[in-house]
């Protein structure tokens, strides 16, 4: 195969759509590989194997063993352990047997008295109660897809009352829930009048204890809404640009450590908008196999090719630099005009961290751009609270878009871009998100300056740095107690987000139910949001949570645990120091 010839512009700036995109020379041999590091094996002295099952560590510090063919889910490995500067662990222990089984079993059941009820409701033998097309629009394309909502039919309304809570108070460690009754089988529901009060709250993304009515933050907030006013009824290239938009765009871009930046008032739309603002036909973008939906849409609705990649698997994105430098667009075979990775910080659903020090590696070795989404990572994670950049100790300048949101760290609502100026410049005239939408309300651009401040030590007080290493504290505290009880959970040891498998269908409805009985408020989710057999409940560790708090749930969660039998886990837990973030040199001096 011919090789492609390869420009020596200089790629330091993002480029337009429409621009040339730079081609690698295949001349090189294919055995020079970037990412050359020995696979991390599971270690036989602390990870026991069961029948049914079998835990997958990744650990970046093991000893180099000889090669065998991974067997892990999705071959998370590390694969070049010299671009790493401290420990990456992620576990992911293998479904037992017999669950996996008795779940498909599960929606086998679900599935048959689903088409049996259906087709009672077609004959109306059962009240149909749901969306479906009118008998005079039988000849026309069908609005409502059955297929489709099949599970919305027969899963979701049965157990949608662990969803849509509404809540009358503040969501912070704590929150106050509206009790509510339904008298038709999930179908409505009707407010009883009383409300539970002080139920512990970990489903809320409040990683740093900022959602609260009370301290500096509200305080602020307060004095901005009288001075501007609660909103300011206009588009920020019209009458909608306050001084202090401006003064926060500043620090997001001091904070980060880019040259400019650019706020948004929704933080789905920061994805959804700006993307197709970046990419267009002719380029490619790589996604993460896990991506949020914001990122699929916003990809989407480029009108570029897409094509995935498996979830922080350095090996398959590599493949599809290398194939779409060698091969180039469908049919044409001509250099696509943009190369664009894809990936987020902390996956929501996973708990897993994205191995940014090899993706950065691959982008600039196949001259690709990065775009990072930091929203669940920016402000939980790194030394400074500055996202995964600063958790892996790599420059910013390395990232082409940092994206991030303000509503979960923060406190607040929004998102961001940051990046080079150029970058910056061109999204304020290209961007929807920044031509049409309406500027961010005042309070909460004064809400987020000032947690920003707070994170960064520039209040003169030690309290973002305080929660900063609870946060860490109560991560590998709540993390390790979880282990300890059997359970089975899934992603990186430092991450504030903590999937707890449950699997089987019915006991996605049931764990919500039952956590709530012992005033605990959790989320659970369930196919088709996860893989049909990853049913889970997802825990979000925050500063806020004491540690007497965070020993009251876990008693709860460990008696639940029992009742509907969910330690599954054949893993026999070691006990060994926590390995936080915020320890990481002690640690290494170890």
């Amino acid at each position: 195969m011919t090789s492609r010839p390869h420009t020596s512009e200089d790629t330091s700036v993002f480029q337009l759509p429409g621009a040339f995109c730079y081609r690698l020379n295949m001349t090189e041999s294919s055995s020079n590989k970037l990412l050359n590091g020995d696979a991390c094996q599971r270690s036989s002295k602390d990870k026991k194997s069961g029948k049914n099952g079998f835990v997958k560590n990744h650990c970046l510090f093991q000893q180099p063993q000889k090669y065998r063919r991974p067997r892990e889910k999705n071959h998370n490995v590390v694969r070049n352990p010299s671009l790493y500067n401290k420990p990456f662990v992620e576990s992911y222990e293998e479904t037992p047997l017999l669950v996996a089984v008795l779940t498909y079993m599960g929606y086998g059941i679900l599935t048959i008295f689903g088409y049996l009820r259906d087709f009672m409701r077609h004959w109306n033998i059962e009240k149909c109660s749901v969306a479906r097309e009118r008998d005079e629009q039988k000849d026309f394309v069908p609005l409502y897809q059955d297929f489709e909502n099949f599970y919305t039919r027969n899963l979701y309304t049965r157990i949608r009352d662990n969803w849509n809570r509404p809540l009358c108070g503040v969501p912070g460690s704590k929150m106050d829930i509206v009790e509510q009754v339904s008298h038709d089988y999930n179908r409505t529901f009707q407010n009883t009048g009383k409300i539970m009060r002080d139920v512990i709250n970990m489903g809320s993304y409040n990683y740093l204890g900022f959602a609260e009515n009370v301290g500096q933050c509200a305080d602020a907030a307060i004095q901005v809404t009288e001075k501007y006013g609660s909103g300011v009824c206009g588009t920020r290239c019209e009458m909608g640009n306050l001084d202090i938009h401006q003064e926060m765009e500043e620090l997001v871009a001091r904070f980060l450590g880019v040259e400019s930046a650019l706020t948004f008032g929704m933080g789905f739309a920061t994805n959804s908008m700006n993307i197709p603002a970046l990419a267009g036909k002719g380029c490619l973008i790589l996604s993460d196999e896990l991506n949020h939906a914001s990122l699929v849409l916003g990809a989407r609705l480029s009108g570029s090719t897409i094509r995935v990649f498996k979830h922080n698997n350095m090996v398959s994105l590599e493949k599809l630099l290398r194939d779409a430098i060698v091969h180039g667009q469908p049919r044409t075979h001509r250099p696509w005009k943009k190369l664009l990775i894809v990936v987020e910080g902390i996956y929501s659903m996973e708990g897993s961290i994205v191995r940014l020090p090899e993706v950065i590696a691959l982008k600039k070795r196949y001259k690709a751009f990065l775009y990072l989404d930091e929203a669940h990572s920016i402000g939980a994670l790194g030394p400074n609270g500055k996202g995964v950049v600063d958790y892996f100790g790599l420059d910013p300048k390395d990232v082409d878009i940092m994206m991030g949101t303000f509503t979960k760290s923060f406190g607040a609502a929004g998102g961001y871009i940051g990046g080079k100026r150029e970058l910056i410049q061109y999204l304020r005239s290209h961007s929807h998100s920044a031509v049409y939408a309406t500027s961010m309300p005042p309070p909460v651009a004064q809400q987020i300056i000032t947690s920003m401040t707070t994170i960064m030590g520039e209040d003169g007080t030690s309290l973002g740095a305080d929660r900063l290493r609870q946060l860490s504290e109560n991560t590998t505290y709540f993390r390790r107690k979880l282990r300890e009880m059997g359970f089975i959970i899934y992603g990186n040891d430092d991450s504030p987000v903590v999937p707890m498998m449950l699997y089987m269908p019915a006991k996605i409805g049931a764990f919500g139910r039952e956590m709530l009985k012992r005033n605990i408020g959790t989320v659970v989710v369930g196919f088709p949001a996860t893989p049909i057999i990853e049913s889970r409940a997802r825990f979000c560790v925050s500063a806020a949570h004491t540690r007497e708090t965070l020993d009251v749930a876990l008693k709860a969660i460990g008696e639940v645990g029992d009742l509907l039998q969910l330690k599954y886990s054949r893993h026999q837990p070691t006990v060994t120091p926590g390995l936080g973030w915020m320890s990481e040199e002690s640690y290494l001096q170890d």
